[in-house]
């Protein structure tokens, strides 16, 4: 009987053979906090005894959820993952990067074949490059902190079969939230869900960095892509590795296996209150927004910001929708300023912000007030995510954010 890919990276961790459902002890590659979630995790490490961290090295440390400190709360907060970095010796990326997620993958500090886990839920969306990686909480993390191992369920894998051609302004963001809105929120709880086909061999790093963010929205333990030549592009000049060929075997067992076509696929939308609900955006179509908010993990890349450009072309946005524009990091921030992208979007009416989490977790900046309403192109529209509980958020990609943005109403992008 063959193996899914899951297993095989277990297999190899373990040093021995592993099936779906067996429980293991597995070491880590890496482990990942951040601002908000590693304080805590810092606490949990040194009530379990520790002195020192498995391995310095293997440690990601950065901020990004509420930087630069916009409370005396998160300055100390700050303050105290700095004391513990130094007295550790963890190189901490602090406030300079961007956020963790697109961080961890532009250094290369997760790889094909790897374990990698993060005390953030998103922490999934470094299968894009062929890692096994989950997000965890801050015990847990506490715990790997200290042993550099953690114990696992080896989930079971939900293949995700997606063929066809994208149509004009479709893409990887509406991919995901028609399949969201297909397997359920709870849907593919505890398990893997494998994107493959021949659409996603074609998919730039980007987008399948957008599928495997947001696996974690259908339940899933992790999301992942079959390492191959797009992925070991990506890798090159980020870690020194040869490449090697990692996929499920043909006769390997799968919980499910779905099959998606994008030929016809329309833009998705997300409606409040949960991500599950995707509709074509013909259906919310002329929908009032308040605030639009291009950014995120999620959608904040160069090829989002370069997709909104397109839309927007030499319009402004609406001069009564607030339009927040945040680059994911540094480096696609820099893409974006070479490019003249940024020039563009402020020139439009934008408040273009450095690169971090901003609205996405409604716990810093372009906060929603009770009645207001925006079109994200983040990954969550839980109630209260972006501010009130009495506000409503929907989710799309960039271009139908960038065309929303343009009217002040939610827009096909393919009509602007």
């Amino acid at each position: 009987m063959g193996s899914t890919i899951v297993e095989k990276i277990f297999s190899w961790k373990c040093g021995s053979d592993i099936s779906a459902g067996e429980v293991v002890m597995t070491p880590l590659d890496g482990a990942m906090i951040h601002d908000i979630t590693g304080p805590l995790a810092i606490q949990k490490f040194h009530e379990m005894g520790g002195e020192h961290v498995f391995d310095p090295k293997r440690v990601i440390m950065l901020f990004d959820h509420q930087i630069p400190a916009d409370s005396l709360d998160a300055a100390k907060n700050h303050v105290f993952m700095r004391k513990f970095a130094k007295e550790q010796g963890i190189h901490n990326y602090d406030i300079n990067e961007g956020v963790c997620h697109q961080v961890v993958l532009e250094k290369g500090l997760a790889a094909p074949g790897e374990i990698v886990v993060g005390a953030d839920s998103h922490t999934c969306m470094y299968g894009a490059v062929g890692a096994f990686a989950t997000g965890i909480g801050s015990t847990d993390m506490g715990f790997a902190l200290k042993f550099g191992a953690l114990y696992f369920k080896v989930p079971e894998t939900i293949q995700a079969k997606v063929s066809g051609k994208f149509p004009k302004r479709v893409g990887a963001k509406d991919l995901i939230l028609a399949i969201a809105a297909d397997i359920g929120a709870d849907g593919a709880t505890y398990k893997a869900i494998e994107f493959t086909g021949k659409t996603i061999t074609k998919m730039d790093m980007a987008g399948r960095m957008t599928c495997c963010n947001m696996a974690i929205e259908m339940g899933a333990k992790a999301g992942i892509v079959p390492p191959d030549k797009i992925t070991w592009d990506y890798m090159k000049g980020r870690r020194k590795m040869k490449p090697f060929d990692l996929e499920s075997d043909d006769d390997a067992t799968f919980a499910e296996k779905r099959e998606y076509e994008v030929s016809d696929l329309e833009p998705q939308v997300a409606v409040p209150h949960n991500v599950d609900q995707g509709v074509p955006v013909s259906k919310v179509q002329g929908t009032h927004i308040d605030q639009v908010f291009i950014g995120s993990c999620t959608n904040g890349r160069y090829e989002d910001l370069a997709e909104a450009s397109k839309v927007l072309g030499k319009k402004k946005f609406d001069p009564n929708t607030r339009v927040l524009i945040i680059p994911a990091s540094r480096e696609e921030y820099l893409k974006a300023l070479e490019h003249g992208l940024i020039e563009r979007f402020v020139k439009a009416g934008a408040l273009v912000e450095a690169p971090c989490c901003g609205p996405c977790m409604g716990g810093s900046f372009g906060l929603l007030a009770p009645g207001e309403i925006c079109l994200s192109t983040s990954n969550r529209n839980f109630r209260g995510r972006q501010g009130s509980t009495e506000a409503a958020v929907y989710l799309s990609s960039a271009a139908t954010a960038a065309a929303s943005a343009i009217k002040g109403e939610i827009t096909d992008p393919r009509e602007v």
